[in-house]
């Protein structure tokens, strides 16, 4: 009795086993081999002071449109390490990419090392294009306009280098001035640091001298002034620039119809 006991116990095992296994070759099957014509896949790159939930309304409307969106944990630690980061998960996805960077993740996609045909376009929403050689820092002061250096709260970090956060009751006027104070009282509080050396980091070899790219540009931005966007769009040959007039810095918050139209164009 015992040894039958242990034999169905082991071949119960072997099943679920086996159940499992074919289960997971399934969901990697589908992964593998896209249906033809499948849509691509919408990465969201947030920039400095803000996390992955600021591209929630983007994301909804995107999904009620078909698409597959993931929005990005970017480290904000380096130009180079966070582009790094942002390869290693396209290596995960199957099929077509566009990739969308908000700000500093303007400079994070501008950084990919995806050269193949995956990464079909970059949208770069209120964001940092640079050219080699260039940081953020540099363009940001290329033009009168940003205020962002008067409301910075710098924290001192072990390795000498300082997190750099946006003064809560700074928070609003600086960063998302058409936004209901409610909203931005919230994305005060979760805001993630910037650290000072990624905005003074040099930017490498631009991926937007390859790839096509698009410009959302904030007409009432106060850390990347309008002209500094207009300059980054022109000399990257945009596809298509659209300015929505008197929108903040987060303008994918305020105005996200005008980011998924973009992005819809850039997608084909």
């Amino acid at each position: 009795m015992h040894r039958l006991t242990h034999r169905f116990t082991a071949l119960l095992a072997v099943l679920v086993a086996a159940s499992g296994l074919a289960l997971f070759g399934i969901s990697n099957a589908v992964a593998a081999h896209p249906p033809a014509g499948q849509k691509p896949t919408i990465v969201l790159v947030h920039g400095a002071f803000a996390d992955g939930a600021s591209w929630n309304p983007v994301i909804e409307r995107l999904q009620r449109k078909g698409f597959t969106a993931i929005a990005v944990a970017n480290p904000l630690r380096g130009v180079a390490s966070d582009a790094q980061a942002l390869d290693t998960l396209l290596a995960t996805i199957d099929g077509p990419v566009v990739l969308v960077g908000h700000s500093y993740g303007g400079a994070v996609i501008t950084n990919v090392k995806a050269r193949s045909p995956k990464v079909k376009a970059l949208v770069y929403v209120a964001a940092f294009a640079p050219a080699g050689g260039e940081a953020a820092a540099q363009l940001a002061a290329k033009y009168p306009g940003s205020t962002l250096g008067e409301t910075l709260a710098p924290v001192p970090l072990p390795d000498g280098s300082t997190d750099l956060y946006i003064k809560p009751s700074l928070f609003r006027q600086q960063f998302a001035a058409d936004v209901p104070a409610r909203q931005t009282a919230l994305m005060a509080s979760t805001q993630r640091p910037i650290r000072d050396a990624a905005l003074n980091e040099a930017s490498g070899t631009p991926a937007w001298a390859s790839i096509p790219s698009w410009f959302l540009l904030a007409g009432a931005d106060k850390n990347i002034p309008l002209r500094a966007q207009e300059f980054m769009a022109g000399r990257a040959g945009s596809r298509a620039t659209a300015t929505v007039e008197g929108a903040s810095h987060a303008v994918a918050v305020s105005h996200p119809n005008a980011v998924v139209e973009l992005v819809r164009r850039a997608a084909g």
